[in-house]
Order: C-alpha cells, then structure tokens, then sequence
C-alpha cells in the first residue's frame, strides 16, 4: 500500500492505493486476504468500518453449524451429489452449487490446518450430522461459536502476513469506471470516523485494481433481527454502483433472544422451555399457546421440534407442525403489541385447559432423545445444564441469567440467502468487484444449515484465485484515477455539505431508521401479504427521495454516518420490498421462511380469523432466479432468469491439464 493527497473540491483528502481492497473484516473476506497474499498478491489493504464487529465474531447458536462434503465414515458422497442437495433447494445456479460442493473439503481443511478445532475421531475422521434441508451427515461444528473461531484464526492469518488494515473506516460508496460498455470498480470512498470533525467529515480514497466486499448480510433493514448490534450491512453502495442482486425475497427467519441477540435453536428447545407473554409492562401473564393446542403432547412436541426444525418454514405449520409456534409468536407479539418469553425454570403450563406438562404426552422421537441423552429431568434448565451447559453459561456472560429469569424473545431475520449476483469465480456483474460472504447472494429457497458459512470461504477463495490469475496485472495510473473519480467523490461532497447546512423540519436519522426497520419486520418478514407489502413499496420509494433530498436531520459531524447508513439501507430495503412486490404479482407463494398470506388461500389448522389463510407455494417458480438492479433513478427494475444446471463435465484429465496450464480454467462461461 501506498499512500499520496488528493485536491477535490475545497479538500486535500489522503488518498490508499492497491491492487486489491478487502472492504470487511469477517471470515469470508479475511479468507479472501489470506488466500490472495498466499497467490502472490501481496499489495492488499482491509478496510473495515469496526474489526470484530461482524456476524462472523459475535453470531453463532446451539450448535453453529458448518456444512461440507462428507468426509468421515462409510455413506458414500460426491461433489455432484452434494451440488444436487444445493441445487434442489431452487433458485440456486448450478454452477455455484457444484464449486461449493468441489471446493468445500480444501477450505474446511484450511480452516482445520489454521486452528479451528473441528472435531475428528480416534482415526482422524472428520464426522458429521444431518442439519436442515441436508440427506446426508456433511455438518460439523465448533461449538456455540464455530464462525467466531473461524474469525479469530483467519485474523492472526492476516495480521501474520502483515496485510494492513484501516478500522473505523465506513465505506459509503463504490467507485466505478464504464469501459466498453461494462461498469468496472476502481476503488471506493470512505470516512475515518476518528476523523470525521477534521473539516473535510474524515473521506479517504480508496484506489484498487479490484474490490472484494465481505459486508455481510443487510440486517440493519429490520427490528426484529439476531444480527448483531450495529451490523448493518453495505448491499446498498453495491446496488448504487450497479450490481444486481438476486433472490431478495429469500430469507431465514427464527426465534431469537432480543435483549442479547443469539438464535434460541437446539437443545434451547428440545428441553421443552414454557412460553407465555405479557403487557408491554408487565402484567397480565399468560400461556398464550394452549389457546390453539387441543392437547399438551402436541404443544410440547412442537416446541422441542423447534430445536432441529428451527427457521420458519410454511411446510411445517399443517397439522399444527412446529413452525405453528413462530405464527403464534408473531401474533401475540407483532399484531398484538404483547412481549413473548421463554421460561427455562417451568415446564408448560396447560393453564387449566389442557393437561400440564408430563414426558409421556410427548412424542416418541421427542421422548427417545430425552432419554438418551439422559434429560428426563424436572425442569427445563435442570435438562439444559446436563445437555448443554455452555448454552447456559453463554447468556451468563451476557448478564442474563435464564436459570432464574424468563427470555424475551421474537420471530428475527437471520440470514439473507440472497444478496449480490455473482459468476462462478465470485465476481459480480460489475467487473473487477467480488462480493464474497452473506453479501452474495448465491443460496436459493432451501439451503442446508451451515452452507452459508461454506460459500463464504470458498467465495474468498475463489476471488482470490480469480484476482491472481487473470487480474493481477491490472490498475490504474494515480491521474487517471482521479480523472475517473473526482466527479463522483464531489457529489458526495456536495451532499454531506447540504446535510451539515441542514434542515430544521427534517426527520432525526434515529426515527428514520426505526420506521424502516419496524416496516420490514411488520410487512417483509416471515409473514407477508400482497397489498400491504405494495404499501411498504410506495413507503420505501418516497422515504428514499426524502433522503436524496435532504429532508432527514444531520445534527453535528457525528450524525454523519448515520444518515449515510440510513441512505443505503433505504436503498436495500427498496430492493427487497420491489422483490418480493414482483414475486408475489408472478403468483408467488409461500416458501423457504416466508409465508405469504391470501384471503383466497388455504386454512391454518386452527382458526386464526378471516385474515390468516395463506397461499400455496408456486414450485415451478423455482426454477427462476429473480434479480434486481438500481435504475439510477431512485427505484429498481427486476427480470427473471433461468436457473443454470449443474455443469456436465467430463473431466478429463488431459484436458483438463492443458486448461489449467493455460489459465482457460479461469474464464467464466
């Protein structure tokens, strides 16, 4: 990296220059350092808007889960057989399939060689376990914190290779070159937030050859949300620049902790905690859930499936299946203002309807699991400490006791199986940028748990191998840089300068952002319905202009970034809401973590009322991947593109030599 000032506007500002930029710090795009670094390309430089500060450092759950090819015990499998698990989850290329099946022994290994103890048996075998949407046992797991692990030893990677590493450092724009036709990165633009009052609001350029981005997923567009505090995602200054996405519609949704933000999946469950909600002050406390349940078996059962039937999922709610308990849940809490708690110090309650809690009302499956893990004791947290003592210690640490007091919980969004489009080799439609991590969007409607922790290392991976065989000898001159950018860098100029001159009838950016954020959770989250998601649309475009115009409140400096954040979260929840606007005109139904309520739809198991009927999934619609790309003109255009099969290679070996030898192999189709 090398460092020299540039004149724009009224502004020196300091300008980084390097052939590639890692914007980010979490596993994927620390991956994709390390992995550069190691292919040669050793002029890097990591600009991350707070290190640590991620979903890969502080997200995890019960058992956080990691998802590769099988590679211990006697079931066979292949990369074309887990390519097709992939595959068949709709909506996912098949070419991306089949590399993050191929690849994902070498990155699990890599993790393995660099410290992340994964665990291995007496002959080194690797064994696995069957996770959601997944026929074979490909999952593995650290533990609780098996990304957090993940982080922590590609981080001593970086820092080992001394590849530098710019914190506090808030990108807010991608900066791009047309060359033929095509939109190309050429680097970006940040603010120094430790130097945001120097008078020029702290901008840094940021000049690069190429653009890796690793923001993670775009958590910040909802309330409810198990995304950390203060990860927000960046998907928007990459639909700014003109990358398309994919799949936005697609999400995972499930029951989380709010005031320590942690997935309540696995054994949290399968002890069979008692649920019951309040009045926002307290009082009136009731066991809202036997009011649908015709008989404490099925009630308990339900709530210890939710341990392994975790996210949302509409296939489940028939014959009150366990996904009944998140529709519940977001009744009493969403529709009916109520808080909902989990209660690991009482069994449930039958609340004088229905028979109270006993382990032989419970399911066989439910019943067998208890008892071989030897569980069957009298409270929920007395079998918690002896199936999972860590999953108590771990809200300990966070100041919550749960041995003593309830858990408030709500249905949150989880993980964005959409995101940016991208090829093979991890490079989006805007050349020279490579989103890797949750930003990409290569998951479809059902993907296997821990996939998305897979894709993230073989996309850093992949862009590394791609940058350093057929972009390594790319870049720009410092004048022709500049020519390039100085326009772009002066109209942000232009807008911090109106924000710091600002409007006193504006909106404070704190009210801006809860209202978006409350709108996503209330109409674009686990349960939508076409008119009023079409509402949300029309909400979402005028609060955009809003923002273009300067109508939202910068008080100081310190404001700055804030409405810079509000501004390319408006634009992504824009996107999501235009998504899931067209799926739902094509006749889209209910599918993946979503359900998508119709008044012409089919009946719940119970009586909701009027309104609760939803429709069923359109399949055929998953052969269709839906993107979405930024007018330039504050709204979005979508189209419909056919999913790509799994690729029908021979693989000769001959050839595939002389390929390979000749850098073909590196070309996308």
């Amino acid at each position: 990296m090398r460092s020299y000032r540039a004149d724009i506007g009224q502004y020196s500002l300091p300008v980084f220059a390097c052939h590639t930029l890692i914007i980010g710090s979490g596993a994927a795009a620390l991956n994709a350092a390390a992995h550069l670094y190691d292919n040669g390309v050793t002029d890097l430089v990591i600009a991350t808007e707070r290190l640590g500060g991620g979903t890969s450092n502080n997200s995890g759950s019960d058992k956080q889960t990691y998802y590769k090819l099988s590679l211990a015990g006697s079931t066979p499998d292949s990369p074309y057989d887990m390519a097709r698990t992939l595959f068949d989850g709709g909506c996912m290329h098949g070419d991306i399939a089949l590399v993050e099946a191929t690849v994902s022994p070498q990155e699990f290994y890599h993790l393995v060689a660099i410290g992340v103890p994964f665990p291995h048996d007496r002959h080194g075998g690797y064994v696995g376990y069957k996770t959601d949407h997944d026929p074979r046992q490909r999952a593995t797991s650290a533990g609780p914190w098996t990304s957090n692990q993940m982080f922590s030893q590609l981080l001593k990677e970086v820092k080992r290779r001394e590849i530098p590493i710019l914190d506090s450092h808030e990108v807010i724009a991608i900066l791009t070159n047309t060359s033929e036709g095509a939109t190309e990165a050429v680097g970006a633009l940040a603010i120094d937030k430790c130097r945001i009052a120097d008078g020029s609001f702290g901008l840094v350029l940021l000049q690069a050859a190429n653009v890796i981005m690793g923001t993670g997923g775009p958590g910040g567009i909802y309330q409810a949300s198990v995304y950390p505090k203060g990860h927000l995602g960046s998907t928007g200054i990459a639909l700014e620049a003109g990358a398309s996405a994919a799949n936005l519609t697609e999400w995972q949704y499930g029951l989380a902790s709010t005031a320590f933000r942690w997935n309540v999946s696995g054994t949290y469950q399968q002890v069979i905690p008692r649920y019951f909600s309040t009045a926002q002050d307290g009082s009136d406390e009731r066991d809202f859930l036997t009011d649908y349940f015709e008989d404490m078996g099925t009630l308990a059962t339900d709530i210890f499936l939710k341990g392994y039937q975790w996210p949302f999922d509409p296939r489940k709610i028939d014959s009150m299946g366990s996904s009944m308990i998140d529709v519940l849940v977001y009744i009493e809490s969403v529709v009916r203002g109520r808080k909902v708690y989990m209660d690991f110090t009482k069994n449930p309650s039958g609340s004088g309807r229905l028979e109270d809690f006993r382990f032989d009302l419970l399911s066989l499956e439910a019943l067998d699991y208890l008892t071989k893990s030897n569980a069957l004791l009298e409270r929920p947290i007395d079998r918690l400490r002896k199936m999972n003592p860590m999953a108590v210690e771990l809200y300990a640490r966070h100041g919550i006791d749960i041995t003593s007091e309830p858990l408030e919980i709500a249905v949150c969004a989880q993980h964005n199986n959409g995101g940016l489009v991208a090829n093979e080799w991890w490079e989006s439609d805007v050349r020279h940028l490579f989103p890797v991590g949750e930003v990409n969007g290569t998951h479809g409607v059902y993907r296997p748990g821990g996939s998305a922790l897979n894709s993230g290392q073989v996309g850093g991976f992949r862009a590394a191998q791609f940058i350093a065989n057929r972009y390594a000898d790319t870049g720009l001159g410092d004048n022709e840089f500049l020519d390039l950018v100085e326009h772009q860098v002066a109209r942000r100029i232009d807008y911090l300068n109106g924000l710091m001159r600002g409007r006193t009838d504006g909106r404070p950016w704190q009210e801006f952002r809860e209202t978006m954020q409350a709108r996503m959770s209330r109409y674009a989250a686990h349960v939508r319905e076409p008119g009023e998601v079409e509402t949300a649309a029309a909400e979402a475009r005028r609060d955009l202009a809003e923002l273009e115009e300067g109508r939202v409140r910068a008080a100081g400096a310190e404001d700055i970034v804030p409405v810079l954040q509000n501004r390319q979260l408006c634009l992504t929840h824009l996107a999501v809401l235009r998504s899931i606007q067209a799926y739902l005109t094509n006749g889209g139904g209910s599918r993946g973590s979503y359900l998508v309520l119709d008044r012409c739809g089919r009946r719940f198991p119970v009586d909701l009322g009027d309104r609760w009927l939803y429709r069923p999934e359109r399949v055929d619609l998953r052969n269709l991947v839906l993107e979405i790309k930024y007018d330039g003109q504050g709204d979005f255009v979508t189209k419909w593109v056919p999913v790509r099969p799994i690729p029908e290679d021979d693989s000769w070996f001959e050839n595939v030599w002389a390929d390979y030898v000749k850098k073909e192999v590196y070309k996308s189709r």
